[in-house]
């Protein structure tokens, strides 16, 4: 059930992320501006900008998977400044993500998970996903839907929720 939770979720909403960007694109044409103003701007002065949103986005989904799984994940050095950059980064998580198949999380849901700033405190695997992992990796995506939005891009709840598995 992890894996549903997480894996498919994050690569669905990280692709509809970069679709914002497309949207992004749009409107620093159609306005005749670069589209870094949007890339560096925030809500509020004491806020990660636009892409430091993605970057937590991207490993927080990243390394979720890696903890609860044990597989390694990909380093990333935080160094994004362009759209290409960004773009890349969400396709290398996308990417990795993919390895992943649902046998891999059999027994994360016991499994014991720390992380330094938690000083010697651990979560199960399954309340790491949902009270740590899924929240904070949907607060981060949300934020910078936010800061896209106030910005004037023309993004809505459909482009947020992206396709959805619609039964005839």
């Amino acid at each position: 059930m992890i894996y549903e939770l997480t894996i498919p979720q994050f690569q669905k909403t990280l692709r509809n992320l970069s679709h914002f960007l497309d949207k992004a694109v749009q409107l620093s044409e159609t306005k005749k501006f670069e589209v870094d103003v949007l890339l560096n701007s925030r809500l509020a002065p004491d806020q990660f900008n636009f892409i430091r949103q993605v970057q937590i986005a991207c490993d927080t989904a990243k390394l979720s998977a890696s903890r609860l799984t044990g597989k390694e994940a990909p380093a990333h050095e935080d160094n994004e400044k362009s759209l290409q950059d960004v773009k890349a980064r969400i396709e290398k998580v996308v990417s990795y993500l993919a390895t992943f198949k649902a046998e891999d999380f059999k027994e994360c849901e016991t499994k014991k998970i720390t992380q330094p700033r938690w000083e010697g405190k651990y979560l199960s695997g399954k309340d790491f996903a949902i009270h740590h992992a899924i929240p904070n990796f949907y607060f981060h995506v949300t934020t910078a839907y936010s800061i896209l939005r106030h910005n004037g891009v023309e993004i809505g709840k459909k482009d947020y929720l992206g396709e959805l598995p619609f039964k005839h």
